[in-house]
């Protein structure tokens, strides 16, 4: 990296421009903000940037990310901040961090740069830069809270060793009682078995069609909309597993709040979307785990909070804590 800092950020191109990345599972997507206000409309590639033995791909990254910010920017602009999200960050972002700092200032002169989990932004989009606990959840979950000195995660872990409560764990729980009943065992559910023989074929055709998968969470995940509709329609069986995920989902907040104060915790991600089924229960157990505890509505997305740390770091008043695997900063940005 150069060693002679921008300056102001207002004095670079007509406005400060700063930009957001969020990479995962679904593509790249991509916001250009001025002064503080993001784009209308991201840039949105619907090709997910490759791993590797090195982990994930810069190359592949700086392929589709370069083009897209400078289709963005305008004659004259600059951008002074950046901050890319990546599904993987904390285990598979070695290459990453290697790479992306020189390839970023040669490219846009970019000299603050952060490079986040995608746990990171999905917080900073929630709660921006407030101590708290945000639980992200979609086909896996994870909770990460912040007293703003040190992180603290839960969960995460994947669909085989974790992610409970998530989309692929009530996928999983609601096949599994499926199967129960298409076998005659105790604690099967008769309309989850109707529902996945009519998503996936015959019941004992099921391992085949998942265990070769690459992509099995996303296809235990895919029933968990059976079983929010199966409860709905008052399948008690249903109702329980959607009843013990919110029980996890609690167990993970509680674990990440930090102590003291008057803690937020929010809730992002498709999850959360199932409805009363799943947030009734949540509601009472957070009450008994979390008592006195803030729910608060998620301010954004992780794109939206890609965007936040970026813009902390045009103004040099980043106060997310850094972690080596969590959140890298380069150069100035930090309070």
């Amino acid at each position: 990296m150069s060693s002679t800092p921008p300056g102001p950020v207002a004095a670079r191109g007509r406005e400060p421009v700063v930009v957001g990345v969020d990479s995962g599972g679904s593509g790249l997507r991509v916001a250009v903000a001025r002064a503080g206000r993001e784009v209308s409309a991201p840039l949105v590639s619907r090709e997910p940037v490759r791993t590797g033995p090195g982990g994930i791909s810069a190359p592949h990254l700086l392929e589709q990310l370069v083009p897209m910010v400078r289709s963005a920017l305008a004659d004259g602009e600059r951008v002074v901040a950046l901050a890319v999200g990546a599904a993987g960050m904390a285990t598979l972002g070695d290459e990453l961090r290697a790479g992306l700092p020189v390839a970023l200032e040669r490219e846009f002169g970019v000299a603050r740069l952060a490079l986040a989990a995608d746990a990171v932004t999905a917080y900073a989009g929630a709660l921006g830069q407030r101590p708290g606990a945000v639980v992200a959840a979609g086909t896996g979950m994870i909770a990460l809270g912040t007293d703003l000195r040190t992180w603290r995660r839960a969960d995460g872990w994947g669909h085989l060793l974790g992610d409970s409560g998530s989309g692929a764990w009530i996928g999983r729980a609601g096949l599994e009682a499926a199967l129960r009943a298409h076998d005659g065992r105790g604690g099967g559910s008769a309309a989850l078995l109707e529902r996945a023989e009519r998503l996936f074929g015959p019941a004992g055709g099921l391992p085949g069609q998942l265990y070769p998968r690459t992509d099995r969470a996303a296809v235990l995940a895919s029933f968990a909309p059976e079983v929010a509709a199966a409860a709905t329609g008052g399948d008690r069986v249903a109702r329980e597993v959607l009843g013990r995920a919110a029980a996890h989902i609690a167990e993970s907040a509680r674990a990440v709040c930090p102590s003291g104060g008057e803690p937020e915790v929010s809730f992002t991600g498709g999850l959360f979307r199932m409805g009363e089924p799943l947030l009734a229960p949540l509601a009472e157990d957070l009450a008994r785990l979390l008592p006195g505890v803030r729910r608060t509505p998620a301010e954004g997305d992780p794109l939206h909070g890609s965007v936040v740390i970026a813009s902390a770091l045009a103004s040099e008043s980043l106060r997310l804590p850094t972690d080596g695997r969590l959140l890298t900063v380069v150069g100035p940005g930090r309070l």
